[in-house]
């Protein structure tokens, strides 16, 4: 008898023990640890691969890795160049990632022993200026502002190795430019690649072939100066898509500040509600709360509500917001070598 017993017991503890977790979600971000790096740099390269995994880069030249969630650093400069600003970094795993400078030299350097030693991978020509990176697996893009008329979209499919222009890439006005935002003014998907122009003419570009055609559409995003328009987008689910920006010379200006998109980038309106706080060059989605976060120089913000409406959370600024890609923690980055894990 005490071994059927012992059995059922058992049953009923594996029964218990096999049954999924429900998700609490919390009311709302309570704000950011701050993370101590052994640099000063501007760091608007953000790419946390986990909790535990982060890459960033920036002014200076600047690559930082930690591997254990921001207790250790290391860093260093990417092949010398210290005049360099790399707005953009794609971490893969915790030896592999790929930094991309925007200016001159426009190139893509790339890692594969843990930052020790760094790869050329792409010389951009003296005109070029490279505004951001997406990666989905091996596949990746870069947009570049606008040379002889044509906007720069290079290609990789080799997760890096190497880079080609696409020959059909969508005609721009002279001139034009996206904000070199950390790389969050271009999203892509197996099929699809969008981003976001800037300045006075704040629109969205849309390939739904890998490249081949491309629609170009109108937001209400603010678009009267250079200094204004889309610096950041993040999407919310195969449809929905939310853009943030304002004016980066008046960063407590809420002014069209941010728009929403449910028909993959097509249409746009503003947000309904009370909008983000002031200009914000990052946004993301973290899919674990349904929360989006925005972050900007004065403050951060978060919506429930698909960015229908805003709150503000904390003071504290800063250039990008990422979530890890395994979707468990929220990062930041700023000036000063600023760090920063969500807190909730």
């Amino acid at each position: 008898m005490k071994k059927y017993t012992s059995l059922f017991l058992l049953s009923l503890l594996f029964i218990s023990c096999s049954k999924p977790k429900k998700v609490v979600i919390p009311e709302k971000p309570t704000g950011w640890q701050k993370i101590e790096t052994p640099t000063k740099a501007s760091l608007r390269g953000l790419s946390p691969v986990t909790k535990q995994i982060v890459w960033a880069s920036g002014s200076d030249g600047t690559w930082l890795k930690t591997l254990d969630g921001g207790e250790t650093w290391e860093s260093g400069i990417i092949d010398g160049l210290d005049s360099a600003d790399f707005r953009d970094i794609e971490g893969i795993d915790a030896n592999t990632a790929i930094a991309m400078a925007s200016g001159q030299p426009a190139v893509i350097f790339k890692t594969s022993d843990g930052g020790k030693t760094w790869i050329k991978k792409y010389d951009g020509p003296k005109e070029a200026f490279l505004d951001g990176m997406f990666f989905i697996k091996n596949a990746g893009y870069v947009i570049g502002d606008v040379v002889d008329e044509k906007w720069m979209v290079l290609e990789t499919k080799d997760q890096g190795e190497t880079w080609h222009e696409l020959e059909l890439g969508p005609n721009g006005p002279i001139g034009g430019g996206s904000f070199a935002a950390s790389g969050s003014g271009i999203l892509a998907d197996e099929d699809n690649i969008w981003f976001a122009s800037a300045g006075k003419d704040s629109k969205i570009y849309h390939s739904a072939d890998k490249g081949f055609h491309w629609e170009k559409y109108s937001t209400p995003i603010i678009q009267n100066e250079d200094s204004q328009g889309i610096f950041s987008m993040a999407r919310i689910d195969i449809d929905a898509i939310v853009a943030v920006g304002g004016d980066f010379t008046k960063s407590d200006s809420d002014l069209n500040n941010c728009i929403i998109s449910i028909d993959k980038g097509k249409t746009w309106r503003l947000t309904p509600g009370k909008r983000p706080s002031g200009y914000r060059s990052g946004v993301e989605f973290f899919s674990r709360f349904g929360w989006l976060i925005t972050v900007g120089p004065n403050g951060s913000d978060f919506s429930t509500n698909r960015g229908d409406d805003w709150e503000r959370f904390s003071d504290d600024g800063f250039h990008a917001v990422k979530v890890d890609h395994t979707t468990t923690s929220v990062w930041a980055s700023g000036a000063n070598g600023t760090v920063a894990k969500l807190i909730y």
